[in-house]
């Protein structure tokens, strides 16, 4: 169960939101970072993000997770709606399991390679919370900010309608060319 907690305003390098801490029965507090009066007649736009520690506090190139972060705040202060953050780090896998699949990319093995010489799942991520977040802003239909299917499988799964997807297209660093290029063939993400 996820249930609200705190909220305040978050003055932002993106502008002001209104941040909600959330309580969750089976995770670390998810948060929800609001921009603007949310039309609820209409399809919200939300963003799905999962926490990387190491690209948004530890400037890592590997990924593309903080540009993400950083084009979906300013996609929300232009144009109202949901960042919600979920703390789940390396698809779910935890901090210092994505470290050592790190090590494993060193060495030349993909990510999904990686997870499963290490008995890790290859996306252990969940969406509860998210959807409870949603139902709690009251939100049923979205313009979901993703190129992850599985993002949009689990909301339309949860009955939240999942009316259009706005893709979040960023610069790749060379550092995560082949990253980007096997979630997209073997992940099967909507990358252009």
């Amino acid at each position: 169960m996820t249930k609200i907690f705190a909220e305040t305003n978050l003055p932002t390098v993106h502008g002001i939101f209104r941040l909600r801490a959330y309580r969750s029965t089976k995770t670390i507090d998810p948060i929800a970072m609001i921009s603007g009066y949310l039309d609820r007649e209409q399809a919200v736009s939300v963003r799905i993000h999962s926490s990387c520690l190491t690209s948004e506090v530890l400037g890592s190139t590997k990924c593309d997770c903080k540009l993400q972060l950083d084009a979906s705040l300013a996609y929300m202060q232009q144009h109202t709606g949901v960042v919600i953050y979920l703390q789940q780090e390396g698809r779910g896998i935890g901090l210092s399991e994505k470290i050592r699949v790190y090590a494993l990319q060193e060495q030349g093995y993909d990510t999904i390679e990686a997870n499963e010489m290490l008995g890790l799942p290859v996306d252990a991520r969940l969406y509860d919370d998210a959807v409870s977040i949603l139902r709690d802003l009251g939100i049923g239909k979205v313009n979901l900010l993703t190129n992850n299917p599985d993002k949009i499988n689990a909301l339309s799964d949860a009955g939240i309608e999942v009316v259009s997807r706005t893709p979040i297209t960023t610069l790749i660093d060379p550092h995560a060319a082949s990253y980007m290029a096997t979630k997209k063939a073997r992940m099967g993400h909507l990358l252009e």
